[in-house]
């Protein structure tokens, strides 16, 4: 089932998500945040961007492994995910996010973790990523986190881009006020 994905000055994004159980109608919650992805052409989607506030999200690179054949397909579910472990060594990637269509910045992040989650059949594994693995990773879990990838850059560069954060918010009251 595809939901419609929730965006930037939604409440909703900022707050920190609860633990899934398998009770909680998991895989149907991960068909629908699979069944989202593939409709909006994205990489990686978490379930507070559906407006579930449950500590879920996907991974799927299937889309752009067809168009860059140096990026390696990948499909996952990670529920109740932990980073444990970030590498001291760093580098920056341009992102961008479904929440915040339009704006994409240099993030500068770990380039390995090691993470532990349950998969989509609530078996605990427990990895490390590295590369673009490792920068999707840690952006869908920054969501479960109430925290937006616009949170890691510079101040500066934050300020230049708040005429455009403030305009999506005030579309998102007007919407909401209809």
């Amino acid at each position: 089932m595809y939901h419609k994905i929730v965006t930037y000055g939604d409440s909703g994004l900022r707050i920190p998500s609860q633990s899934l159980t398998i009770d909680n109608h998991a895989d149907k919650l991960i068909q629908s945040l699979f069944d989202t992805l593939s409709q909006q052409r994205g990489i990686g989607l978490a379930a507070p961007q559906i407006g579930v506030n449950q500590r879920v999200f996907i991974i799927d690179t299937t889309l752009q492994a067809k168009e860059d054949k140096s990026i390696e397909k990948f499909q996952a579910a990670y529920v109740n995910p932990e980073i444990m472990w970030f590498s001291k060594k760093e580098n920056s990637f341009n992102e961008g996010c479904l929440s915040i269509p339009t704006i994409y910045e240099n993030v500068v992040r770990p380039s390995s973790i090691r993470v532990r989650y349950l998969d989509a059949s609530f078996k605990e594994t427990e990895e490390t990523l590295h590369g673009i693995k490792a920068r999707i990773f840690q952006h869908e879990y920054d969501h479960l986190e109430g925290i937006l990838f616009i949170d890691h850059i510079y101040f500066l560069r934050k300020a230049l881009l708040s005429y455009k954060l403030k305009k999506m918010q005030n579309n998102l009251i007007k919407h909401t006020a209809l």
